[in-house]
């Protein structure tokens, strides 16, 4: 592995360490970091707490989250009924942290109250809304952190509005949460429409929901996503989610687990260019396929060298965990893995091609249920002016069957 992809990866090890002894002691663990790009400022998530510093890590500001009164059994919106459980003291695990700097404003969503958010002030944290009458307005009822993922589109960068698309577990309640959604970003936080789905008619919206059926056979089914991230005019999303070809529905029987990365076009509201394909990595024969973490970025001068591609390609930096059990208690084997977006994206239009043209199977046994056979589509353009994300909204969904495997960039 390249020396510098070594000092970035210990630069950002030291800061993590150096921050956790700082702030983890009193305050409960870190959960989120986030650096403005311009101003070199840190923001960062924890339990009950946000917190802003400077560039060289003096703590300028925080703002309180949390204990609030709460029960996780209490289902949104509250204003249609009281809620009959008891509510509790309930420490806020910070689960989303993002930066919209179009409207200079930090979005940090928590785990109470079924997964509402907060807008605050970038300069310095004051509390612009928390938007909590609809249903709508709550994200996600699982509280652990590290497997809900969110990424923030600017508005009128691909035309309309700002958006956010939120990536969340659901825990079984797929009649409550979307596991993939894309949300309305209001300029006023206060807003009846902030988060409501970017497009929603009688029969399609801009969301995925897991299906009963899916629940009904594998009631632990579900779909953690670890990193998101914007490239051209996609979104894209690492996510871990259990194995359903590999693990038995009886609830005794071992669970395995597959890594996979999923895009969908930015400006398609409907969801019908979603895609996924399995991601993982081999070094000297041996598989990592538990994705734990990722951070695209682009090369420095050596690396890029040694990698082939020029210093203005991304990179996506990829850290997998040994095997495919144990998704909460990965194995301490890992592997840092390389792989350009140059590659991915072309893998991905390879595998469209290939099953327009009637090659292999749209394999998305936990929305579909079931494999069906690709169809040869005569009416689709194919060459060099094929375009990706106007041509899948003629399809339900693709999945590739392709496992991607870069073993020259990958090491231990």
């Amino acid at each position: 592995m390249p020396k510098s992809a070594y000092w970035c990866i210990l630069f950002q090890l030291n800061l993590l360490i150096l921050l956790s002894c700082q702030y983890t002691e009193d305050h409960g663990g870190l959960t989120h970091l986030v650096v403005h790009n311009k101003t070199g400022e840190v923001y960062l998530g924890a339990v009950n707490w946000i917190y802003k510093l400077s560039g060289n890590l003096t703590k300028l500001r925080s703002h309180v989250t949390g204990p609030v009164t709460d029960n996780p059994r209490c289902y949104p919106p509250p204003g249609v009924q009281s809620c009959p459980h008891e509510l509790v003291q309930t420490s806020n695990v910070n689960k989303l942290l993002l930066l919209d700097a179009a409207h200079n404003r930090l979005i940090a969503c928590g785990s109470t109250s079924q997964g509402i958010c907060q807008f605050l002030r970038l300069d310095d944290l004051f509390k612009l809304g928390e938007p909590h009458h609809r249903k709508e307005h709550y994200l996600s009822s699982v509280a652990e952190a590290g497997t809900m993922s969110g990424v923030v589109i600017p508005p009128d960068i691909f035309g309309g509005g700002g958006k956010l698309f939120v990536g969340t577990p659901i825990d079984g309640k797929s009649e409550y949460f979307p596991t993939l959604s894309s949300r309305k970003l209001m300029s006023n936080e206060e807003n009846a429409d902030m988060f409501s789905f970017v497009y929603q008619d009688e029969f399609v919206s801009s969301q995925l929901k897991i299906p009963s059926d899916t629940l009904s056979k594998f009631p632990a089914f579900d779909i953690y996503y670890i990193y998101g991230f914007n490239s051209e005019q996609f979104v894209y999303y690492l996510t871990l989610q259990l194995d359903t070809q590999l693990t038995s529905p009886d609830a005794s029987s071992e669970q395995f687990f597959t890594s996979k990365i999923v895009r969908l076009c930015v400006d398609d509201p409907k969801f019908y260019s979603y895609v996924e394909f399995p991601i993982g990595c081999t070094k000297d024969g041996v598989e990592y396929r538990l994705v734990q973490d990722a951070y695209l970025a682009r090369p420095g001068t050596r690396l890029a060298r040694s990698l082939g591609i020029r210093e203005h390609e991304e990179v996506l930096f990829t850290v997998f965990a040994q095997g495919q059990k144990n998704r909460a208690k990965p194995p301490k084997e890992s592997a840092l893995c390389l792989f350009t977006m140059r590659q991915i994206k072309e893998k991905i239009k390879e595998r469209i091609q290939s099953c327009y043209k009637g090659e292999g199977k749209l394999s998305l046994p936990w929305l579909l249920n079931k494999e069906l056979a690709c169809i040869n589509s005569v009416s689709i353009d194919l060459g060099p002016k094929f375009h990706i994300c106007s041509s899948l909204a003629k399809c339900l969904a693709l999945f590739s069957s392709h496992y991607v495997n870069f073993t020259k960039t990958c090491d231990k």
